[in-house]
């Protein structure tokens, strides 16, 4: 139906009588639910009848689960061939089968649960069912009698994980016995009669080749990631509802190797790691009276205590991403979790929000450089609108600067068409060369031909290198990061006059960053200001100027303690400035340029 035309119908509908769905929704749904199944009625009877003939028998416990079964099925049949109403075959089986399933499963929902294409069940009231499968929504046949009958369904449901629902507490999540997840909501909260929101619980998790044939993601990034899971790279997967975070966090979880120890916390436990050693902890919610809850901060806490080598935290959703970032600082690198967000920068922020929600007081820039220093990744997945989940960026978190959070990506979805209701495009390298390259090698990890199709290093412009994570140094102590190309200083003479411009923390044999305390690249700094005015045929003692730049104006009372050691007599004026972008990046806290007689 073209715009004009559904305009056209809403116009003739605002002319005539009011539509269905400017009335009372109460009253909507009461008409909705009007059955018209023929046997309606008589499933009611023959239910009842099968209640009271089974009795006790339905709550034994000293059952299981198949006995359970054929007692009420062979019930069932007694029942059926003592009722009169003639039915046909079809109309026999089917009526045994939706007694069946009310009985010992979940009702109307049992053939959407049972149906392996079917992702999620969303009930909204009785008689309205809603299924995914292949990523769309689509009205599913199946309707509950009453909001009573619904209200049985997940009384059971929540039961069998020892939960309740009730006016009191008016909403529940939890999680099936096969790990399916659920949420419900009553009265009062839900307007329109019970809510149930059921994703089921894949019986086979994914693995890393499900999802590039699905077209999720591409061989040369899985390898990618799968690398820096054992590269020990801090990992966050962001995404919105429904857009597939779990089950990439499942399968970047599958990398860890065998020997190491996995601890991992949930809400509710959907990963399903395949490797031996995994201790899988779970919240818990308070009791009736309000007491015993156990959350994920409070796990998280206690991870800690139990030697673990990787910590899995399936879902930050408040104050314990503070928690989960100071664990990834402290010595478990290498440690994943996931997060709401629309992008990777938005995850950012989101972990900002989350960690004033824990309680402690933290300036913004702390807050900002505990972030940076802790994230490596952030993996960014996403629903499109043909219904297909995919990566769709790969970030890197590579250092802060003026209290903002650097990133640059990696790798980004680029789409090339849409044929056939589905979009179409590929995930490609965006040229970055991301600075935690050289860890690789030093963990002993051998990159494939090609990095991936990441660019090789430039020589001209090498990538901007992160101080704290133990990047620039290889474990038999090499260097492996390229040489800085700035801080080295330039020696002019003119008139007389010697004049020396920006000289760094930098070593002038390895070319790398020394220290990073501003009273330690203070004294390197003055170490290569004293050998670069010697070799030009001055010293400091000649020193008539001098200009310092600071990365930060606080630091300037420990630059001043380790500047003035170095002339025993009167200092040298000078003034400081702000320390210019291209030093931040690499690291600089201070650079000193002097003019000196020659």
């Amino acid at each position: 139906m073209s715009l004009a035309d559904r305009l056209a119908q809403a116009r003739r509908g605002r002319s005539g009588t009011a539509p269905e769905s400017a009335t009372d929704p109460t009253q909507n749904r009461s008409r909705r639910a009007v059955s018209t199944d023929p046997l309606a009625e008589l499933k009611r009877t023959v239910h009842a009848s099968l209640l009271e003939s089974l009795g006790p028998q339905l709550y034994d416990s000293r059952l299981t689960e198949d006995e359970l079964e054929s007692k009420v099925r062979a019930a069932l049949q007694e029942v059926l061939s003592h009722e009169e109403t003639p039915l046909t075959v079809t109309d026999r089986a089917r009526l045994a089968q939706e007694i069946a399933d009310d009985i010992l499963g979940y009702g109307p929902l049992e053939p959407f649960l049972r149906d392996p294409e079917v992702t999620e069940v969303m009930v909204n009231g009785p008689t309205t069912i809603y299924i995914e499968r292949g990523g769309r929504l689509y009205p599913a046949e199946g309707r509950f009698n009453d909001d009573a009958h619904l209200r049985r369904t997940i009384d059971k449901i929540v039961a069998r994980v020892g939960r309740r629902v009730d006016e009191s507490s008016p909403m529940v999540d939890a999680r099936l016995p096969d790990g399916s997840r659920v949420n419900a909501v009553v009265p009062p909260l839900s307007i329109d009669g019970p809510t149930l929101t059921i994703r089921k619980f894949a019986t086979d998790a994914y693995e890393a080749e499900d999802l590039v044939s699905f077209g999720s993601i591409t061989t040369p990034v899985i390898e990618f990631l799968a690398q820096c899971v054992e590269g020990r790279l801090n990992i966050i997967v962001s995404g919105g509802t429904g857009a597939g975070k779990t089950t990439t966090l499942n399968v970047l979880s599958s990398f860890v190797p065998e020997e190491e120890r996995i601890v991992t916390i949930e809400d509710a436990a959907e990963l399903q790691l395949r490797q031996e050693h995994v201790v899988t902890l779970e919240a818990r919610p308070p009791n009736l009276e309000g007491l015993g809850e156990i959350t994920t901060r409070d796990l998280l806490r206690n991870a800690l205590h139990m030697r673990p080598d990787r910590i899995i935290v399936g879902e930050c959703r408040g104050g314990e991403a503070l928690d989960m970032i100071q664990a990834m600082s402290i010595g478990q690198e290498g440690s994943l979790s996931t997060g709401h967000a629309n992008s990777s920068q938005d995850m950012l922020r989101r972990l900002e929000t989350m960690i004033l929600m824990s309680g402690y007081e933290m300036p913004l820039k702390q807050i900002r450089e505990q972030i940076a220093s802790a994230v490596d990744l952030i993996v960014h997945t996403a629903r499109l609108r043909d219904g297909t989940r995919k990566v769709i960026t790969i970030t890197e978190v590579y250092g802060i600067e003026d209290d903002q959070i650097l990133t640059q990506d990696i790798f980004e979805f680029v789409q090339t068409g849409f044929e056939d209701g589905k979009i179409q495009g590929t995930l490609l390298p965006t040229g970055v060369r991301p600075t935690f390259m050289p860890k690789f090698p030093s963990s002993g990890i051998e990159l494939p031909p090609g990095d991936f199709g990441i660019p090789p290093e430039d020589e001209e412009h090498p990538v901007a290198i992160r101080i704290g994570k133990g990047r620039s140094v290889g474990e038999s102590g090499t260097a492996t990061a390229p040489r800085l190309k700035i801080g080295y200083g330039k020696a002019v003479k003119a008139g007389g006059m010697v004049y020396v411009s920006a000289v760094g923390p930098v070593d002038p044999v390895t070319g790398h960053l020394v220290g990073e305390s501003i009273s330690v690249q203070a004294e390197r700094c003055m170490q290569s200001l004293k050998a670069k005015l010697e070799e030009a045929g001055s010293g400091l003692d000649r020193i008539v100027w001098a200009n310092w730049s600071l990365r930060d104006p606080a630091d300037f009372e420990a630059f001043s303690e380790a500047w003035v050691k170095w002339f025993p007599a009167e200092p040298p004026v000078g003034q400081g400035t702000l320390m210019p972008p291209e030093q931040r990046r690499v690291g600089f806290r201070v650079s000193v340029g002097v003019i000196a007689e020659a």
